[in-house]
């Protein structure tokens, strides 16, 4: 039996990030339970700034003698480390698009990581994204995800 791209069940996968990790779910057609696909940890991102970077910005006085001051650095530690987090996810989820592993992409993070990981998805990923949720949920199952996209998108 020749299957029709019309027999195709479409799969969705639902990332939910944080900072410390991130999980996907799987949706395999409409009021079907949501799988857990993957879990991502990142570790790293429990970490406090002063225990990213172990150097410390360079110290100077003020040229008046009123006191030291840090050298500032354009991005701050926490900030570059949620930034490569963005971009590993990404990577990942583009990765596994381009391999047909899912058909639809619904991105639930909280609105700075949901940024960052909208600017860093390729083009290719971005036009698969059906919904997009500003949420910070903390071990989301199933039916939490679910219920939290009740009247955004169709699972």
């Amino acid at each position: 039996m020749n299957l029709q791209l019309s027999d195709h069940a479409k799969v969705t996968w639902i990332l939910v990030a944080r900072r410390d990790g991130a999980t996907v779910f799987s949706s395999n057609g409409r009021g079907r339970p949501l799988t857990v696909a993957h879990r991502i940890p990142h570790p790293e991102g429990r970490l406090r700034p002063r225990d990213i970077d172990t150097d410390r910005p360079g110290r100077a006085f003020d040229r008046g003698g009123y006191g030291r001051h840090a050298f500032s650095t354009e991005e701050n530690p926490a900030e570059r480390v949620e930034h490569e987090w963005a971009v590993h996810l990404a990577r990942y989820l583009d990765n596994y698009r381009a391999t047909n592993a899912y058909d639809r992409l619904v991105l639930i993070a909280p609105p700075k990581l949901l940024g960052l990981l909208r600017d860093a998805l390729p083009t290719p990923t971005q036009r698969v994204v059906v919904a997009e949720l500003t949420k910070d949920l903390i071990d989301p199952d199933g039916t939490e995800v679910r219920n939290r996209l009740e009247g955004v998108v169709r699972l």
